[in-house]
């Protein structure tokens, strides 16, 4: 009796801090959708604030172009190779355009190009409104009648939203060009066999399945960017800490995000 009564109190303070993380968590879930909503109700006024759209899509968009261009031309290549590499002695390489096609538009283009971009956007857009919230500036907004939903989070919501399915379109041709190039060059698959391999295999719906993931995934960076961003509090250091934080979750919302999307998306008959 009086060692389990000494051993009680051990184990309280690790009770409390688990209560506290998940108060924590919950706190943060609520803040996310208070951000959602507020960019939600934001939308009407749109038209008014379309030049800020326009120049967020400018610079999150057009301007990730040249880090798409080189992760998805080398993306093909290596999932050619290692296709390759897989069906020596097992599948003829016949079959490489319709596996590398598949894999592509489904799940490489989508999950590694909001990866990729991922890093820069919420980096981006976490640096930028940490700025702006440790000097004050978001507090000037708000002073003035500015809405911050409106001025700030709407506009990256829409630009991230619309602008990372236009990356991925990119991303899934050059990633299948790269895979071409590695095919014919190296592994003496002729042009014919590779895009018979692509139309025999290629459906309208896996595109836009791809697309609607890439939506989703740019929703939720632009979320993570924005929420990391607005909280950040303690000069530089806290606007460094709010970006890798902004980074670091967006990642992980794409990878949870992708198994419960590829699971809705893509349903297995007999499952």
């Amino acid at each position: 009796m009086d060692e389990r009564i000494s051993t009680m109190p051990d184990r309280h303070p690790r009770l409390f801090r688990l209560a506290d993380h998940t108060i924590f968590v919950v706190e943060e879930i609520g803040r996310i959708a208070k951000l959602l909503g507020g960019a939600l109700a934001a939308l009407p006024s749109l038209p008014r604030s379309r030049r800020l759209v326009v120049d967020q899509m400018v610079r999150l968009g057009l301007e990730s172009m040249p880090l798409v261009v080189v992760i998805s031309i080398f993306t093909g290549a290596v999932a050619a190779w290692q296709a390759a590499y897989q069906f020596q002695g097992w599948v003829p390489l016949r079959y490489l355009g319709e596996v590398i096609g598949k894999n592509v538009v489904v799940e490489l283009g989508p999950v590694l190009t909001s990866l990729v971009v991922a890093g820069r956007i919420s980096a981006a857009m976490a640096a930028e409104l940490g700025t702006m919230r440790v000097t004050e500036q978001i507090d000037a907004l708000e002073a003035m009648g500015i809405s911050p939903s409106r001025y700030l989070v709407m506009p990256r919501f829409v630009s991230a939203t619309v602008m990372l399915p236009v990356a991925v379109i990119f991303a899934d041709a050059l990633a299948i060009a790269g895979a071409f190039l590695v095919s014919n060059l190296l592994l003496d698959v002729s042009a014919h066999t590779y895009t018979m391999g692509l139309r025999r295999i290629f459906q309208v719906r896996d595109v836009v399945a791809g697309l609607e993931k890439a939506a989703v995934f740019g929703m939720f960076m632009a979320l993570m960017g924005c929420h990391f961003g607005m909280r950040a509090e303690g000069g530089a250091q806290g606007v460094g800490r709010a970006t890798t934080l902004a980074v670091v979750t967006s990642c992980v919302c794409v990878l949870i995000l992708d198994y419960f999307l590829t699971t809705f998306l893509f349903p297995i008959a007999g499952v």
